[in-house]
């Protein structure tokens, strides 16, 4: 078993970010920053099948396990995710047991998976097929993300499934699909979350959440979540860019107070 699959099925408190920017080198950035892992948003960032590769191994240069949250359900997805040498994959939109256990066998080799042989960069491009083989289901982590009202209806039973390691908490799509958004649907959204979260846990499996903000993370980790996806390398380089913009103004505004 891999150390970082043994970390999240441990429930080892971990933090890792969103890496969306489509470059090798934001990539490393990110893994320096100390980092316990990145995820790889092939969902929603602008990232060609390709590119997920270069990636993954920028992250393995400085030895910060790379996941990547696939672009739906598809086991093709899920497969080229896990060929790139990815540690894990992260399943969005997970709303029934039916689609999470098709996860698990999308990510896992025979006899507990359907997944495909292949001589891709995580079986050393076919040279090292049997040592993958061996080690491969034992070192992957699989994540799926609960984030509909049906999800949140279901959770009792996605959370049983067999093979599952992660079940992440999406507040933001969540919110949209339980009609929880903005203020007024702050109580109703938390509600939500610690009841997937409480679940989660009687289960015993692992709980995971997207936080935008450290605070948030310190919310969760009080009721019992252990696994964090804090923001993004374009939301800290955003928020960074922002901030010393702000910074140097006053500095200005200080020297000529004109």
């Amino acid at each position: 078993m891999s150390e970082f699959r043994r970390k999240c099925i441990g429930k080892s408190s971990l933090v890792g970010s969103f890496a969306a920017i489509p470059h090798p080198v934001a990539v490393e950035v990110m893994a320096l920053s100390g980092l316990d892992f990145l995820c790889i948003d092939w969902e929603h960032a602008q990232i060609s099948r390709e590119m997920i590769e270069t990636m993954v191994r920028a992250a393995d240069v400085h030895r910060v396990p790379a996941m990547v949250r696939v672009p739906g359900h598809a086991p093709e997805a899920i497969q080229a995710a896990l060929d790139s040498g990815a540690h894990g994959v992260l399943v969005p939109r997970v709303s029934t047991p039916a689609q999470a256990a098709m996860a698990v066998r999308a990510s896992r080799y025979p006899p507990r998976g359907e997944r495909g042989v292949g001589p891709g960069r995580a079986a050393g491009y076919g040279y090292r097929i049997p040592e993958y083989l061996a080690g491969a289901n034992e070192r992957t982590v699989v994540a799926i993300q609960v984030e509909t009202v049906e999800g949140l209806a279901n959770i009792d039973a996605i959370a049983a499934v067999e093979g599952v390691d992660v079940v992440f908490v999406g507040p933001g799509d969540l919110s949209v699909s339980i009609d929880a958004i903005g203020p007024k649907g702050a109580e109703k959204l938390a509600d939500a979350i610690r009841r997937i979260i409480g679940v989660t846990i009687a289960h015993d499996k692992t709980s995971g959440i997207f936080c935008a903000s450290p605070q948030t993370v310190g919310q969760w980790a009080a009721v019992g979540a252990s696994f964090f996806v804090l923001a993004s390398d374009t939301m800290f380089l955003g928020a960074g860019a922002a901030a010393n913009h702000a910074a140097a103004r006053a500095e200005l505004a200080r020297e000529d107070p004109r």
